[in-house]
């Protein structure tokens, strides 16, 4: 399978993901959904590992837990806002990791005393923040407005959890390593919060039906699949090439929620995710003039 096929694949799978986390939604707190979303993976990556004779063993656990406490905590964020926004919307505001990427980079170059800042990656940044204001608009007349900034938080923090994939790989650990300790963390932290919400009597662990049990295991199934053949198509593929064609999740979202949840969007909602998909890709295509080349793809943490 090529890059691009590759790319298009796992975005799909990225969005029926969102559908099937927005479907136990209606029975399971995010918590509870993060739990059993790491659990599976964990799960999955384990009996793969062992089958490939690979090992999980690792040298740098302090930069493992951090990197698993900002991805757990923006992924956990990201399915509270698919559980309360338009799929679509919860999608967008979640993939403008890239233009908070391009911000963190201008705000680097400051604090370091450049004396040059690249104006096109302020403009690609200012851009995004003008259809994160156009898609929150609806929101708000719809009292969801933290909601809306949840969704946009998870995508600041996925931003975080990139950088510190990247030193990750620079130290020499594997993707599935990588992955494989963020399952466990994300099982970990789920669990916390469960029981912690469970203990202060503000929530309950939800009994198990066959269609509950059915969408967890479809939201770790469709999460490991879409990680790991985004991760295949990034190394295999060209940057620039596959950061657009991830933008297709974005599509998927919006088709899925028009058709299975009758999602309003309204035009200005609409225009603002094209800023943001517009945004994103001159983001990333100026950062790779900025980066090295080990570190320019984009990790998306679903």
């Amino acid at each position: 399978m090529s890059a691009p096929l590759m790319m298009i694949c796992a975005s799909f799978l990225f969005a029926s993901m969102g559908v099937c986390v927005k479907l136990a939604s209606e029975f399971y707190a995010a918590g509870e959904i993060v739990m059993y979303r790491g659990a599976v993976g964990a799960v999955l990556l384990l009996i793969l590992t062992q089958l490939r004779g690979q090992s999980l063993r690792t040298k740098v656990p302090t930069m493992h837990f951090w990197r698993s406490l900002s991805g757990v905590i923006a992924l956990s964020l990201w399915f509270y806002a698919i559980g309360k926004l338009p799929l679509a919307t919860a999608m967008t505001l979640n993939y403008m990791s890239s233009v908070w990427m391009a911000l963190f980079l201008i705000g680097g170059a400051v604090m370091m005393g450049s004396a040059r800042v690249d104006g096109r990656l302020v403009a690609a940044v200012l851009l995004g923040f003008v259809g994160v204001a156009l898609v929150l608009r609806p929101t708000l007349d719809q009292q969801q407005l933290w909601h809306g900034l949840a969704g946009l938080l998870s995508g600041m923090l996925a931003a975080l959890a990139y950088l510190q994939v990247t030193a990750l790989g620079r130290a020499g650990e594997p993707e599935y390593r990588i992955v494989f300790y963020f399952s466990v963390g994300g099982t970990l932290a789920g669990a916390l919060s469960t029981w912690a919400l469970t203990w202060s009597e503000q929530a309950r662990v939800h009994n198990h039906d066959l269609k509950g049990i059915a969408l967890l295991l479809a939201v770790g199934v469709l999460a490991t699949a879409a990680q790991m053949l985004m991760t295949r198509a990034y190394a295999q593929g060209r940057t620039l090439t596959i950061a657009c064609l991830q933008y297709l999740g974005i599509v998927f979202a919006f088709l899925y929620g028009a058709l299975l949840f009758e999602d309003p969007l309204t035009p200005w909602a609409i225009c603002g995710m094209l800023l943001i998909v517009l945004a994103g890709v001159a983001a990333t295509l100026l950062r790779s003039t900025s980066t090295p080349p080990d570190s320019q793809h984009s990790v998306n943490e679903s």
